[in-house]
């Protein structure tokens, strides 16, 4: 039986050592292949051989292991953050800072001991209360500390635990009700910060409607999405969100894209033509024939392609995992001597230097370190998903602000992908005009299914004529050169020019026309052509403003890889300030390019149509593919999908993975030299439990997180 995939959400699931005890213990489970949790999004993927185990028993051992597992919702399952602040741990944290702000003005007053000793000391009315705020507040990670204790496992739960347990016992219940406080304040801020960058991805489930207005027999039903199938009729008046991926059966509109391709202006619609759910009709009504069920939608896609972005690590965070393996059990063990060391061979005072310890335990969990960069990845994964770019992973993210070349294809990607007519020339005394020469071409090559046939026949309506309905016999399409017919009762050819019998004064009039980087076809009589058509496929709007914006963004080398010949190629890269054209490509020849300018320059970002491209995408840096709302193999063979077939986006791109570089290296330098200073600071006597916990845990994680969410604030 083929292996399945079941999802939980696990809210308890807050640190990088609950991901690693899960997916330890899960991963070795029999019938299981794999495990994977994520800390930003709090679920647990496992995939596992349903012949072997059950899902419930999956369920159990995750209760076993101390954590409340529940199977997730694929629409919507969070709380959003603004819960975090009426939970149960929450009004712990405010009865814990009552009953600690309650006793401080008892501790001026002074007072008598009462009749209640702990072994090192007596308490006061004061400590009562200290040590009522320190059993509340730590009420919320106890059961943790304990939980990570008998895994043997060192979190930030069992290192709080110890610090609020040693504190008592040598009678600083002041700091204990402190540390209870700040460290369960400090927890429901971390929450806050990271539901809200995890919102950010959750707001994209509110871009689709939840039903729709279908029509059945003749009249209007709402039904639920899930419950529609492909081939359903769906009904979208003005001002309403499509709810289906489909195409238009019926009415004229302008529809708002920018939710799923970024596109800044409406784009009309009308029958026959392709609409994707989330986007918003503006002005007419619709009917749209659904194409695709609610969960393969385009919008779907983006919301998987965006919570799968978050379980592909970095490699700071990659680093970080590493770092953190040798880092806290060296911290935890340099504590352990601090702690015993003085008072055993210096005659130290066991109290002062027990605290010390403690306080560098408490410094020495890495959350802030760890946290840093997932939360910098949400933050840029979902910013880019919001302007119509999905980024598949943090690697990506990070790689791209590493980019120095960008390769393009041409057809398709830099020009719209289609020939058209750009110049009619009649030959000299031919007594032909524009106007004769365009339509004999066009009476031919209607017969004709070739690109260059159409286009020549889209131009003469493009201009106002309408296709001669001459006689036309003997139609003979010519392989790779032209068409030849008699028409009206005379022989006539549309083709290469090197067809016809005499072209004596006429060579360099083509070669001046191939020269500006066109297909050029001549027009007329066997013998000698009446006239020359010059096609090309120009252009795409704003390529040449996106080359430029690539540039200025910081990109060292643009060039352009095409299977076209070189006349052509030369001539669109002068057009759009290219800075080197490699011509007549096969598509291995395109991987072995990109593998050269990489060999050569560093990182190379390809930006292709993602089908034809695909090995050359596959094997640079960092693959881009456009156009990718109604492609499914764009999606799945690129790194990063341009829904759009905007290419300003790509400089938006650039400065967003850039900026998000920085910001990564930003968080894991900050967090490690804050740690590192206030462990410095230790021994010293200049940091206090209060402080490791005020500074380096509740402060480090705020600034780190407070950080990263900046890249949302990065436009296009």
């Amino acid at each position: 039986m083929a292996e399945r995939e079941i999802v939980f959400r696990v809210d308890d699931m807050d640190c990088a050592d609950c991901v690693r005890r899960l997916q330890d213990r899960l991963g070795t489970m029999e019938g299981v292949s794999g495990a994977q949790g994520n800390v930003m999004s709090r679920r647990l993927r496992i995939l596992y051989d349903p012949a072997r185990v059950d899902p419930a028993r999956l369920r159990d051992e995750v209760g076993r292991l101390g954590y409340a597992a529940r199977e997730a919702d694929a629409e919507k399952d969070s709380t959003g953050s603004s819960g975090t602040w009426r939970g149960v741990e929450a009004r712990r944290t405010y009865v814990s800072a009552a009953l600690f702000a309650l006793g401080i003005p008892f501790r001026l007053m002074g007072g008598e001991p009462v009749l209640l000793h702990l072994p090192l000391h007596a308490l006061h009315p004061a400590d009562l209360l200290f040590l009522a705020s320190a059993l509340v507040g730590g009420w919320n990670f106890f059961p943790k500390g304990i939980r990570s204790a008998r895994a043997l496992t060192l979190d930030m739960n069992f290192l709080m635990t110890v610090a609020i347990l040693g504190a008592v016992t040598i009678g600083e219940v002041l700091e204990a009700g402190a540390i209870a406080f700040l460290f369960s304040l400090a927890e429901l801020l971390e929450d806050f910060s990271v539901d809200r960058a995890r919102r950010s991805i959750e707001s994209l489930f509110e871009l689709a409607p939840d039903t729709a207005m279908v029509l059945e027999d003749g009249g209007e039903v709402r039904r639920y999405l899930q419950e529609l199938r492909p081939g359903a009729l769906v009904v979208v008046r003005p001002g309403e969100r499509i709810p289906v991926d489909g195409h238009v059966e019926d009415g004229a509109s302008a529809v708002d894209q920018s939710p799923v391709t970024g596109e800044s202006m409406p784009v009309e619609k009308t029958v026959g033509d392709e609409v994707f759910a989330g986007t918003v009709n503006a002005e007419g009504s619709l009917r749209i024939r659904m194409e695709k069920c609610s969960d393969e939608s385009t919008l779907a896609r983006m919301i998987q392609l965006v919570e799968e972005a978050e379980g592909r690590k970095t490699r700071s965070e990659r680093f970080i995992e590493r770092f953190a393996r040798w880092y806290t059990p060296g911290v935890t063990l340099a504590a352990i001597l601090m702690a015993a060391g003085p008072p055993l061979f210096l005659g130290a005072p066991f109290a002062v230097w027990f605290v010390r310890g403690l306080t560098l335990l408490v410094i020495a969990c890495p959350c802030a370190l760890v946290i840093s960069t997932p939360v910098a990845v949400v933050s840029g994964v979902t910013a880019a998903a919001r302007n119509g770019v999905f980024i598949k992973g943090g690697i990506h993210l990070e790689t791209m602000g590493e980019v120095r070349v960008v390769a393009f294809d041409k057809t398709g990607t830099l020009t719209r992908g289609h020939p058209e007519v750009v110049a009619v020339v009649p030959v000299p005394g031919s007594e032909a005009d524009r106007s004769s020469v365009l339509a004999l071409a066009a009476a031919l090559e209607r017969l004709s299914e070739h690109p260059l046939a159409r286009a020549v026949v889209r131009a003469l309506e493009d201009g106002g004529g309408s296709v001669d309905e001459r006689r036309i016999e003997d139609f003979q399409a010519i392989p790779g050169k032209g068409v030849r017919a008699v028409v009206d009762g005379e022989p006539r050819m549309v083709g290469r020019p090197e067809l016809f019998e005499d072209l004596s004064g006429l060579e360099a009039q083509v070669e001046r026309l191939r020269g500006q980087g066109t297909t050029v076809v001549a027009v007329g009589p066997p013998a000698r052509p009446v006239g020359f058509l010059a096609l090309a496929d120009r252009p795409r709007e704003g390529a040449a403003e996106a080359v430029e914006a690539l540039r200025r963004a910081g990109v060292k080398r643009i060039v352009m890889l095409t299977g076209d010949n070189a006349q052509t190629a030369e001539a669109i890269a002068a057009a759009l300030g290219i800075d080197d054209v490699r011509a007549d490509l096969l598509p291995e020849d395109k991987v072995a390019l990109v593998t050269e300018l990489e060999a050569r320059w560093g990182r190379v970002a390809m930006v292709g149509d993602g089908v034809n491209d695909g090995p050359a995408l596959a094997a640079a840096s960092v693959g881009i593919a456009m156009g990718a709302a109604g492609s499914d193999v764009a999606i799945e063979t690129a790194d990063v999908a341009l829904m759009g077939d905007d290419l300003s986006k790509l400089a938006y791109l650039y400065r967003l993975s850039h900026r998000g570089r920085t910001v990564i290296r930003q968080n894991v330098a900050s967090s490690l030299v804050l740690k590192g200073a206030l462990a410095v600071g230790v021994p010293l006597g200049l940091v206090s439990l209060i402080v490791a916990v005020l500074v380096g845990d509740m402060g480090a994680t705020l600034t780190v997180t407070g950080n990263a969410l900046r890249l949302g604030r990065v436009r296009p």
